[in-house]
């Protein structure tokens, strides 16, 4: 019972906070212009600076863990071409086989995976860690396959050229870069002298970036999309919130991860799909419709199976 709360009190305030801004937006407290405003000062300011403040605040050398960096990279590219190659495989549409594969294993690891370590630790704890290893990824591997699998793949030239958008909108990602000027901060310990007014002024920030970003993916959420092309939707959402976390947990298990690491392997495995993924979809000629289906899909069931997820590496003992 005792593991069974802890679950719960992990996930259940996530999601219903969530579930509030679903019930706002449905009583028609925003407007689409504010939700869209409003997701991109999340991403672009609060969720980089909660990093920055927290990373910066930290001993980032001596909680800096190469072996979960690596092995968030090496799962996350496994994964996806596992995945790839089976849509390839089995899908005889393929027309949704970016989109498919895209939705299946990307997860919403920044947004909701500080949202889970600040409700369980109060910090944000080996979330970067994670991010390092699996956020570049997620991305190159995301326009690779909605490259290739797009309706115009034919076009070597617009590859190419998306290709490198791709790179720079990498480097250009707020929360990489936070990442980066939180580990710059940390080392040189710069933070430690920066006047108390200015300070306060990003604790403002930070402490905003977790409850605004979760009431933005609810007012975003669509319960309809989870409704449209259902076959492949459950099968997208078996792989990607029962199959991934049962086989990569197993490993990670198996190669002693525990505590923080164990966790935040857990929510980058268990989390729903990131709303993201709709928007390069649709803005790279792949099938917008699965992807907001999975969205929605993988948002409502996933505050089920992630607790269990967090409950039966409780109840084995593996995290405190």
């Amino acid at each position: 019972m005792e593991s069974l709360i802890y679950g719960l009190n992990a996930t259940v305030p996530v999601f219903l906070v969530i579930v509030v801004g679903y019930i706002l937006n449905r009583k028609n407290m925003f407007t689409e212009s504010f939700i869209s405003v409003a997701n991109k000062f999340t991403f672009k300011i609060c969720l980089p600076i909660m990093i920055i403040v927290d990373m910066a605040t930290s001993d980032i050398t001596g909680d800096f863990d190469a072996r979960l960096v690596g092995f968030s990279a090496v799962i996350t590219v496994v994964m996806f071409a596992v995945i790839w190659t089976g849509a390839r495989l089995f899908i005889k549409d393929k027309s949704i086989i970016g989109a498919f594969v895209q939705a299946s294993y990307r997860s919403s690891v920044a947004v909701m995976g500080f949202a889970f370590m600040m409700n369980i630790y109060g910090r944000i704890g080996m979330m970067p860690m994670i991010i390092i290893g699996c956020v570049p990824l997620y991305n190159i591997c995301a326009v690779t396959v909605l490259t290739f699998e797009a309706a115009d793949a034919q076009n070597d030239t617009d590859k190419a050229a998306k290709l490198r958008k791709a790179f720079v909108s990498i480097v250009k990602n707020p929360i990489i870069i936070g990442i980066v000027i939180g580990c710059v901060l940390s080392l040189t310990h710069i933070y430690e002298h920066i006047p108390t007014m200015f300070t306060k002024t990003l604790d403002s920030l930070k402490s905003i970036a977790t409850p605004l970003s979760l009431i933005v993916i609810g007012a975003s959420f669509e319960g309809k999309a989870a409704f449209a092309k259902i076959k492949p939707t459950i099968v997208s959402c078996m792989i990607k919130l029962i199959a991934l976390p049962a086989v990569f947990l197993t490993v990670a298990i198996a190669l002693g991860f525990r505590g923080e690491a164990l966790l935040a392997l857990t929510i980058m495995l268990g989390s729903p799909t990131t709303p993201s993924c709709y928007i390069m979809a649709k803005n790279m000629n792949n099938d917008g419709v699965l992807t907001s289906s999975v969205i929605a899909a993988t948002t409502l069931i996933s505050s089920v199976t992630l607790t269990f997820w967090i409950f039966l590496i409780k109840c084995m003992g593996l995290i405190g």
